[in-house]
């Protein structure tokens, strides 16, 4: 998987039996702007214990699935739909990081 060069989050929780014809189909439907080339969108499940990314690039499309052993991700609970996120908040929360409290950090810093 690239690097993405926007990541969105998708507020709702989503069945993470879903694959990437049905993700894909709720990006078309909720995402604004163009979302395909280089961008990422994340997804979770109702316990926030599971996350799945899909990116695209210019040959197809990635799916990627992460869990956390313990605790749970992040997650915004109000607002709209979805939320544009910068490369450090995204590398925070795939870490279970709380990613909304951390701020000025360099992420290189922080020890997991």
């Amino acid at each position: 998987m690239l690097k993405p060069h926007s990541v969105w989050l998708a507020r709702e929780p989503v069945d993470m039996r879903q694959g990437i014809d049905a993700l894909t189909r709720f990006v078309a439907e909720h995402l604004p702007g163009p979302w395909q080339q280089g961008a990422a969108v994340v997804f979770c499940n109702r316990a926030h214990s599971r996350i799945k990314v899909l990116q695209w690039d210019k040959h197809g499309v990635w799916l990627c699935g992460r869990r956390l052993h313990r605790g749970h991700f992040t997650w915004p609970r109000q607002g709209d739909e979805t939320w544009l996120m910068t490369a450090e908040q995204f590398s925070w929360l795939v870490r279970g990081v709380d990613w909304q409290q951390v701020d000025g950090l360099a992420l290189p810093q922080w020890e997991t």
